[in-house]
């Protein structure tokens, strides 16, 4: 596709000369004599390079630039001029211009000039739809919920982006998306085109974290025989994710708490306190208030970090969202294995929202892949998913059973009373009814047979169910 230039110059021959020649090397060109009716061009058109002259009738030059630049601050912009006019050119060029050339020019320097200028757009643009699709992955495509509690999370996330250098504490069991979260603060705040640096606290020898965070200089150790900067300093002016922070060493926490608190460091055998930027985002599955009792944690660390907090509910706790990330694992596996399956079957879906999901949506962006490797046709069927969730959902259908073993182990001498047998009834089916259903309470009582969504409210307020 070619490119599409503009040149806004009032004067009666130079503009088309200029568009003949670009025109002949391979350019789309068009001419307007106003810069109102440049702005409007752009406006309505995919410009990628403005030629534009200083002296114009109506707007001046420098006020049409001005424009482009409110509305189009990546699009480069040329500035054509007088050679009396070489200090208003040299303000345009303050005010955001590419380049600029004094009339007279030679044609080939021209389009020396003009290519130079789209380079550095078309570089621009690829990297702000980099940045774009980045985003776009981890706002839409990953954090995705129905569900209260989610909607609680989107908001939270939203209100710690723009809090750009506050410290971050996601907590939640594994899988439920703890460095997603990290990656959409990171993507939504200031810090988005800065680096986004990730460190498994659990996944690294306790011997080698300290080199890891802070780096080294030479000879710092046997095995330094250059500088190494560390993590901490790559990620100076974007954000550092440490995951499974509740893994790191009592001795190393204490050292990443100064860091916190001083915003400096030292690389391992070095005198020289390096300045950083970062934001640090930790997260971790364990229970942190549990480890600060046991001494294993320290607290300090603990309210350092936690300036804000935000808790991953587990996928269990939020079954409506499951068919959810579902349709959205299908859709990207579609593309990553070109593949074309349009659905998930009714059977399949009623096994997948049956099931506890013990390793949350981690576990589940697995099983719909295998069943799209598995599967022939354009649906997921049942025979497409791993035993131990169709075998879940059979034992499932054995629960209304539980309450007699409960009661049999804790009460061996004493009768069971009926009474406990229904309510665990009522409560199995009332929550599978809800899950079929996503949660819309007047389709669940339908399934259950209610005339009444009264009915149903008033049990799922006897049983405690949201």
């Amino acid at each position: 596709m070619s490119m599409f230039i503009l040149i806004i110059d009032d004067e009666p021959h130079l503009p088309h000369q200029i568009a003949r020649y670009l025109g002949r090397h391979g350019y789309e060109v068009e001419t307007v004599a106003e810069g109102e009716a440049g702005l409007r061009i752009i406006q309505q058109c995919s410009v990628d390079l403005v030629l534009l002259d200083l002296r114009l009738p109506g707007l001046s030059g420098l006020e049409v630039l001005k424009r482009i630049r409110a509305s189009e601050p990546e699009l480069p912009v040329i500035m054509l001029t007088a050679y009396g006019d070489v200090r208003s050119a040299v303000e345009a060029m303050k005010l955001g211009a590419s380049d600029y050339l004094l009339k007279g020019f030679d044609l080939e320097e021209l389009l020396l000039v003009v290519q130079r200028a789209l380079e550095t757009s078309a570089m621009y643009r690829e990297l702000r739809q980099l940045r774009r699709e980045r985003s776009d992955n981890y706002h839409f495509n990953y954090i995705v919920g129905h569900s209260e509690r989610m909607r609680q999370v989107f908001e939270m996330v939203a209100r710690v982006a723009r809090s750009d250098t506050a410290s971050v504490l996601i907590t939640g069991e594994s899988g439920t998306g703890k460095e997603v979260v990290a990656h959409a603060i990171h993507e939504q705040s200031p810090r988005a085109s800065g680096p986004f640096q990730p460190l498994n606290c659990a996944a690294i020898a306790h011997n080698l974290l300290e080199s890891e965070l802070f780096g080294y200089e030479p000879y710092a150790f046997t095995d330094a025989r250059k500088q190494k900067r560390g993590l901490l300093e790559l990620a100076d002016g974007g954000t550092l994710f440490l995951d499974e922070i509740g893994e790191m060493p009592l001795d190393m926490q204490a050292k990443l708490l100064r860091v916190l608190e001083t915003r400096s460091f030292f690389r391992l055998g070095g005198s020289k306190e390096v300045k950083i930027n970062v934001r640090v985002i930790a997260a971790t599955n364990r229970d942190l208030q549990k480890a600060m009792a046991e001494g294993t944690f320290r607290r300090d660390l603990f309210y350092r970090l936690a300036v804000m907090q935000i808790n991953l509910p587990p996928l269990r706790e939020r079954p409506g969202d499951i068919l959810l990330f579902a349709s959205r694992f299908v859709e990207d596996f579609n593309k990553s294995l070109g593949r074309n399956v349009r659905r998930i079957s009714p059977e399949a879906q009623r096994l997948l929202l049956a099931y506890s999901w013990p390793g949350n949506v981690r576990e589940l962006k697995n099983v719909i892949e295998r069943a799209m490797i598995l599967s022939n046709g354009d649906e997921i069927q049942p025979a497409h998913l791993p035993q131990e969730i169709v075998g879940y959902s059979e034992s499932r259908q054995l629960d209304a059973c539980d309450p007699w073993e409960e009661w049999l182990a804790g009460h061996p001498e004493q009768p069971l009373p009926l009474e406990r047998i229904v309510e665990r009834v009522e409560q199995y089916f009332i929550r599978q009814a809800l899950c079929e259903a996503g949660h819309n309470r007047t389709r669940a009582a339908e399934l259950l047979g209610m005339s009444k969504v009264d009915q149903l409210r008033y049990l799922m307020r006897k049983h405690g169910i949201e």
